[in-house]
């Protein structure tokens, strides 16, 4: 039990994305970015950019992708979060880093967040940037995503810019955090 009395999840395993899981990663991706953002955006907007983001061909194609690397939580019934990673990230004119990692996605079940898969999947992410030899892990979250802040913040990572974020016509005013390894 974490305090505040949520019960956290142990029962769970990550793993490497398979052509297989298409359609549940592209799901997931689509389900979580609606739960935590659809209300800031028009529909055609943001029908967009999911089409653009979590369609099942781009999921296909990343997954296939040597440049991008996925951690999917599953246990046995469902895939419970994922982590995208990219490398090399495109953030690197932002930073003196040499050699960074993008953490481009970190999505969890909406009625799992708090429960412990996003804390695995990232410390997944750190072994697996420090694995690569990368010297910082950059990644771009809203302005007002202050829970999401504070979740980064706990594993070191500090404001280094501020950066847009387009969804459809509409621009995002986002922050570039990044964590030195």
């Amino acid at each position: 039990m974490r305090p505040g009395g949520e019960l956290v999840l142990r029962d769970f395993s990550l793993r490497p994305a398979l052509p297989s899981d298409v359609q549940p990663l592209a799901d997931l991706g689509h389900e979580s970015f609606c739960a935590a953002f659809q209300h800031l955006y028009r529909p055609d907007d943001l029908d967009g950019f999911l089409k653009q983001a979590y369609a099942p061909e781009v999921v296909a194609r990343e997954i296939a992708d040597p440049q991008y690397v996925h951690s999917l939580a599953d246990d046995g019934n469902r895939l419970l979060g994922y982590c995208k990673m990219q490398q090399p990230s495109g953030y690197t004119g932002e930073s003196d880093a040499r050699n960074p990692i993008a953490l481009n996605q970190l999505y969890t079940q909406p009625d799992l967040v708090g429960r412990g898969v996003g804390a695995a999947l990232m410390e997944w992410a750190i072994d697996e940037a420090r694995d690569r030899g990368c010297d910082a892990i950059q990644l771009s979250v809203w302005s007002g995503n202050f829970g999401a802040q504070r979740f980064y913040e706990r594993y070191g990572f500090r404001k280094i810019a501020d950066i847009e974020f387009w969804v459809g016509s509409q621009c995002d005013e986002e922050f570039l955090f990044e964590l030195r390894l």
